[in-house]
């Protein structure tokens, strides 16, 4: 891992202790997580102790202490979702993908989330892939989006 990039978020953020979310937050869009080693280099730089930085780091649900797939489906089981087949979907998903809620695929493509709430409830259920909404959903459609998104990344056109 290239402490460059590192040193460049730091420089950006003006070394601010005040800063340390939005500079954990440049990091982890640039590695889809937070590696060890690059928390440690913001604890020297910062003059921080590592164990804040891992509190702040394990607080806020946003960061993740290990690699993320390069797409993150997060699926909604609040109660609208739950009762219009969301635990239906979750289960097509953990089959289709071989993987748990909070888990990535083995070749780093896939993170599956499961939330309480997303917060478009009317168009229930609701699965969102790379920030993007995807309601009304159904085990058929949510194999479909994977689908699709498997076919761009072998390059076959849909």
């Amino acid at each position: 891992m290239s402490h460059e990039y590192v040193d460049k978020i730091l420089n950006k953020h003006q070394e601010k202790r005040m800063a340390l979310i939005s500079i954990l937050h440049d990091i982890q869009d640039h590695y889809n997580f937070l590696p060890e080693e690059a928390l440690r280099g913001v604890a020297l730089r910062l003059q921080m102790d590592l164990n804040e930085i891992y509190g702040v780091a394990v607080f806020y649900k946003s960061f993740s202490l290990l690699p993320k797939g390069k797409h993150s489906i997060t699926l909604c089981l609040g109660t609208a979702c739950h009762v219009r087949g969301g635990p239906k979907i979750l289960r097509e998903l953990k089959k289709m993908l071989n993987i748990e809620p909070g888990q990535t695929t083995q070749d780093k493509q896939f993170s599956l989330n499961v939330v309480n709430c997303l917060g478009v409830c009317a168009i229930g259920p609701v699965m969102m892939v790379d920030r993007k909404f995807y309601g009304e959903m159904n085990s058929i459609k949510a194999k479909r989006v994977i689908e699709k998104l498997n076919k761009k990344r072998s390059g076959v056109k849909s």
